[in-house]
């Protein structure tokens, strides 16, 4: 973190009230079950969910200005932490948003299987966010004659979640475990195995949907999909060049938002230099970046009290294996954002690793104490990281990019699964 804001660790669960925490559970739940409530309270929670987000965040917020020894510098740490997370997430969408992907011709099943490995590939450079903007709309109109709900449930699966899990840049959490010291390149030298096997699975079910739902069409377009040229033609890939600059930007000396101004003066140069035609056919807009940014605010502020519990309190919860790990924080992302639960997953794992060997987290917070995890119990960053990233693509509240998948197919006439 910047050399101004000072490291703090989180208070400790027995200076304050357990009732704390449930502004954080109260947020998650209102996460989950406002999107898909009826009409009237969906639109209220749509219209309202800025300030009750803010609104909770603000009540912890000042409790621990006001009762909580070292309260501001945790404060102070937390607002770094979600000021570089949501640059990071605002920037990947907002440079995306200026690449538009125009296809003709109508995909074979093999074609999309490739389509989809080359965005699980592209997911780990430019997020599973920017990816997942990029790519759905060229996927849904090569698929034309035959998309339906698999194709955007299969789509969701490997793009906007499996295929980020290999580097911090590719989805949220794992961006946030970066900001709290797991190097850039320490998880895919570990995981890249159990990521082979997910995706080639995955694809190869896919495979057999595509190939079941390709020979049901009609010989005529089977045979015209067959011989079909494709073509390819790519607007705005000036933009290509400033999301390589947002990723070399990640691994600029962490000073002084160095690696944040850099980010944003790459979105607000592709904003800028994108002509409006290529906005327009990507429907672009700030609205689910603005809901990303007040629902997070939300997140950070509440979710201190849950992290000071489990550094105090999460050897009590007996979790001793990876599975457990790998289980458990899989489960909550299912049903919630990964984002906040691979956070608190990792505290937890941190706390049982210091109950486990109290000598080789002796007088290490921060960064430190996460690297120190790292070489006494690597296998459960390694479970935490992959449950959160794998089982976000269970729901759409399972990650971000799963509701905007989900919104552009619906508008594009696409049939959508249910929760």
């Amino acid at each position: 973190m910047p050399p101004h804001l000072p490291i703090a660790s989180a208070a400790p669960a027995a200076d304050i009230p357990p009732g704390l925490i449930a502004p954080f559970a109260l947020l998650l739940l209102l996460i989950a079950v406002m999107p898909l409530a009826p009409a009237r309270l969906k639109h209220l929670w749509e219209r309202f969910y800025p300030a009750v987000a803010l609104g909770l965040g603000a009540a912890v917020a000042l409790y621990y200005l006001a009762r909580v020894p070292g309260g501001v510098g945790l404060l102070g740490h937390t607002a770094t932490e979600y000021a570089s997370f949501i640059i990071l997430i605002g920037s990947l969408f907002t440079v995306a948003g200026g690449i538009h992907i125009r296809v003709r011709g109508e995909a074979t099943p093999a074609v999309n299987v490739a389509f989809l490995a080359v965005g699980a590939v592209a997911a780990n450079f430019i997020g599973t966010t920017g990816a997942s903007m990029v790519l759905i709309r060229p996927w849904i109109r090569m698929n034309k004659v035959r998309v339906s709900g698999f194709h955007v449930v299969f789509f969701v699966f490997i793009v906007s979640n499996l295929g980020g899990a290999l580097t911090p840049i590719g989805d949220p959490p794992l961006f946030l475990g970066y900001l709290r010291g797991v190097p850039f390149f320490w998880l895919i030298e570990r995981v890249i195995g159990p990521w082979l096997v997910a995706l080639g699975l995955t694809l190869a079910a896919f495979y057999l949907l595509d190939l079941r739902s390709f020979r049901r069409m009609p010989r005529r377009l089977q045979a015209e999909a067959a011989q079909e040229a494709e073509t390819w033609r790519v607007d705005g890939a000036g933009n290509v060049l400033l999301l390589g600059v947002i990723i070399g930007a990640v691994f600029l000396p962490d000073r002084y938002f160095l690696r944040e101004a850099v980010m944003l003066a790459a979105a607000v140069a592709s904003h800028r230099l994108t002509p409006r035609a290529v906005h327009e056919a990507n429907a672009f807009s700030f609205g689910p970046v603005r809901e990303v940014a007040f629902l997070f605010a939300g997140i950070f502020a509440t979710m201190m009290p849950a992290l000071g519990y489990l550094e105090l309190h999460g050897r009590e919860f007996g979790f001793t294996a990876p599975l457990q790990y790998y289980l458990a924080s899989g489960a909550l992302s299912s049903v919630l954002d990964n984002a906040p639960t691979y956070v608190n997953f990792l505290q937890l794992a941190q706390s049982t690793a210091a109950a486990a060997q109290p000598a080789a987290f002796a007088g290490l917070a921060g960064p430190e104490a996460v690297r120190a995890l790292l070489q006494v119990n690597p296998l459960y960053v390694v479970a935490v990281s992959l449950g959160s990233v794998f089982f976000g693509a269970m729901t759409y509240i399972g990650n971000g990019p799963n509701f905007m998948v989900k919104s552009i197919a619906h508008d594009a006439g696409v049939h959508c699964p249910t929760f």
